[in-house]
C-alpha cells in the first residue's frame, strides 16, 4: 500500500483505532475509500437482504431492549425467500462499518441484528444497502430508489465517517444527512441515525463539530439518534482488541457491541 503523501507516524502498530483513524484521513486523503481500494478492490453489493423473520410480532418496549442478549440464533436461506411480506422492513444505508468489510460473511452488526429480532419473535426483514467506502453524498444519490424498491418502515442511516476522512465540509454533510432523512420520511419511513466521532487528532473543535452534524440533523428532523455508534469499541481500553490489523475496521468481536449500542434506540423505534 503506498500513499501519494509521505507517511508521517510510521509506528502505526503502537497507536490507538483513534489515532490510526487520524493519520489515515490525514496521510491519503479519502481515507476509509482509500483503504478500501488498495484492500479489497470491491464494494459490497447494495441491497442484500440478510433476513426475513416470519410470524406474529409481539409488543415491543424499552423493557426488550434493556433485556437483550446476544444471539447465536441462525438465519437459514429459505427464510429469505419466504419473508412475510407485512413484517417491518429495515433498510440499514451505510459504508464498510456495516458492510462486513473484512471479515467473514454473516459475522457483520446487521447479519447479527437479523438473528436477534428473530429471536426476540419480532416480525422484520434486515436489508444490508451498505457499500465501502460510500459517503453520504453517496447515500443521498442511491437513498431514493432504494426507498421505491424496499418500502422500508425504518431506515437506518451509518453514514458520515469517510466524509470526515476525506474532508468535506461539514454543512456538506449536515445537508446530505438531512435530505436522506427527508427522503426516507416522505416515503412514510421512521429513521434512526447511527452517528460518528472522528479522534481528537483532528482538533477538539473539528470533533465536537463533527459530532454536532448528528446531533444537529436529529434535533432538527426529529428523528432518533445514537450518539457514537462506535461507542465501547473505538474508545475501549482494549480498543486494538476489537478492531482488524488495519486498525480502522471493527473484528467480529466488535460487532455484537455495535449492535448493542444501536439496539435499544431502534426497538423504540419499532415500538412507536
Amino acid at each position: 500500500m503506498h500513499c501519494n503523501r509521505p507517511h508521517t507516524a510510521p509506528h502505526l502498530a503502537s497507536k490507538s483505532p483513534f489515532q490510526i483513524w487520524a493519520f489515515a484521513g490525514r496521510s491519503c486523503g479519502d481515507g476509509w475509500a482509500f483503504l478500501h481500494k488498495v484492500l479489497s478492490g470491491a464494494a459490497v453489493a447494495m441491497g442484500l437482504l440478510l433476513a426475513g423473520v416470519s410470524g406474529q410480532a409481539h409488543a415491543v418496549s424499552s423493557n426488550d431492549a434493556a433485556s437483550a442478549t446476544h444471539s447465536s440464533a441462525k438465519v437459514s436461506l429459505s427464510s429469505v425467500a419466504t419473508a412475510d411480506t407485512t413484517a417491518t422492513r429495515i433498510l440499514v444505508v451505510g459504508d464498510s462499518i456495516s458492510a462486513e468489510y473484512g471479515i467473514k460473511r454473516g459475522t457483520g452488526w446487521v447479519t447479527l441484528l437479523a438473528q436477534r429480532l428473530a429471536k426476540q419473535g419480532i416480525a422484520a426483514s434486515v436489508i444490508n444497502a451498505s457499500i465501502s467506502g460510500d459517503t453520504t453524498a453517496g447515500g443521498r444519490t442511491r437513498l431514493a430508489s432504494l426507498l421505491r424498491r424496499h418500502k422500508p418502515g425504518l431506515v437506518v442511516i451509518e453514514l458520515g465517517a469517510n466524509d470526515a476522512l476525506r474532508g468535506l465540509p461539514l454543512n456538506v454533510t449536515q445537508a446530505n444527512l438531512s435530505a436522506m432523512v427527508n427522503m426516507s420520511q416522505a416515503s412514510g419511513a421512521k429513521v434512526l441515525l447511527l452517528g460518528m466521532q472522528v479522534p481528537p487528532n483532528y482538533g477538539q473543535r473539528y470533533t465536537d463539530e463533527f459530532a454536532k452534524v448528528f446531533e444537529d440533523t436529529a434535533r432538527n428532523m426529529g428523528v432518533a439518534l445514537v450518539p457514537f455508534f462506535l461507542a465501547n469499541v473505538a474508545d475501549a481500553a482494549d480498543a486494538p482488541r476489537l478492531f482488524q490489523g488495519d486498525r480502522i475496521h471493527p473484528n467480529e468481536l466488535g460487532q455484537p457491541i455495535m449492535l448493542d449500542n444501536m439496539w435499544p434506540a431502534l426497538i423504540r423505534e419499532l415500538a412507536r
